[in-house]
């Protein structure tokens, strides 16, 4: 098997879409953060600064998820295709609020009637909530494993066998971190009375993702115990909880500093080290069976060709740097706080 700096094509691989789904979770996270608190703001003009703090980058930030889809079909198929397969409802509610959101930004500001701006508000809103909730309630189901079967086809029962308890912990953990990753965002991006307002839901946000990620991690610790057993054989691991920890940690003592900027660094960080966890403890699964341990797929199993492999990390090398490039380009060119003009949503 082919390797560069000894690590083999899949494992490459495996890397790569990890930190696109981890660049993703980041830049859409602050995104729907921010729509999640939307509706708390009450007056016209700070749902407007809210709105434009996120308006020149939300959909650049999807094209995170674009790659991040692309690289895993390319890179996996067999696993793309279990995984849309047996997640089929929570994907297709996605992609339902993904688009309804994007509506509700653009629309929102077409016309000056009240009722038609608290009706795009809630859309906007509603949808950014459902859309970090669905992808903890799909990470939940990859962690805790699918009901698949012979030949990697899905063998669950019920319509709604992906709303798990688990799934559902992991959804509200997913949508608390995302929301006050969104908080520290605007806290960036505003000041005056909006500014004042945040500062106060940053507080209620963090108390609500450390006591929803205190449960979900008790509940993996008693009832996943197949997500430990790389950390029991290898205690060096322990340094990537250990971490996480202590950015999260960091988190609301730079907040009570004011020190935005560190406290948006360390929330990002949280996310980043949070999903590296998650390949901690999947790798080299991809998708533990819940039907028998012998179905479960891996990253050698779902890998495509060698020659594919190579080939695609090529294009990585190459578009990556050009994709980093252009997110930083943006976010300098929108750096500081928002202010209105007409052409604002």
């Amino acid at each position: 098997m082919e390797t560069v700096l000894g690590i083999d094509y899949p494992t490459w691989w495996f890397l790569v879409i990890g930190g696109l789904f981890s660049g993703y979770a980041i830049l859409d996270g602050f995104d729907f953060g921010a729509g999640a608190w939307h509706l708390f703001f009450r007056k016209e003009l700070s749902r407007r600064i809210a709105l434009n703090a996120v308006g020149p980058v939300w959909d650049g930030n999807e094209v995170w998820l674009v790659i991040g889809g692309g690289a895993l079909f390319a890179g996996f198929p067999i696993m793309y295709a279990t995984l849309f397969s047996s997640m089929y409802i929570p994907f297709m509610l996605f992609l339902i609020f993904i688009i309804f959101r994007a509506i509700a930004i653009e629309f929102r500001g077409k016309e000056k009637m009240l009722w038609w701006r608290k009706l795009w508000d809630i859309c906007y809103s509603i949808s950014s909530i459902m859309l970090a909730f669905l992808l903890g309630v799909v990470l939940g189901n990859v962690l805790q494993g699918i009901a698949i079967g012979e030949n990697f086809q899905y063998q669950g029962a019920g319509f709604f066998e992906f709303l798990n308890p688990y799934a559902i912990m992991t959804g509200i953990t997913t949508l608390a971190l995302f929301m006050a990753h969104g908080a520290i965002y605007l806290l960036l991006k505003t000041e005056g009375r909006l500014f004042a307002k945040l500062t106060f839901l940053l507080k209620k946000g963090m108390i609500f993702f450390m006591v929803s990620f205190a449960i979900t991690t008790l509940y993996t610790l008693l009832y996943i115990p197949h997500l430990s057993d790389d950390f029991k054989s290898n205690p060096v691991l322990f340094a990537v909880p250990v971490l996480t920890f202590m950015a999260i940690a960091n988190v609301p003592r730079l907040a009570n500093k004011k020190n935005y900027k560190l406290a948006f660094f360390f929330s990002s960080l949280t996310i980043s080290l949070l999903l590296v966890l998650v390949a901690v403890e999947l790798y080299p699964n991809l998708l533990f069976s819940t039907v028998d341990p012998k179905y479960s797929l891996d990253v050698y199993e779902a890998a495509s060709s060698e020659r594919s492999l190579g080939i695609m990390l090529l294009f990585v090398a190459i578009g990556g740097p050009l994709v980093l490039g252009y997110t930083f380009f943006v976010y300098r060119t929108f750096r500081g706080k928002v202010k209105l003009d007409d052409h604002s949503y």
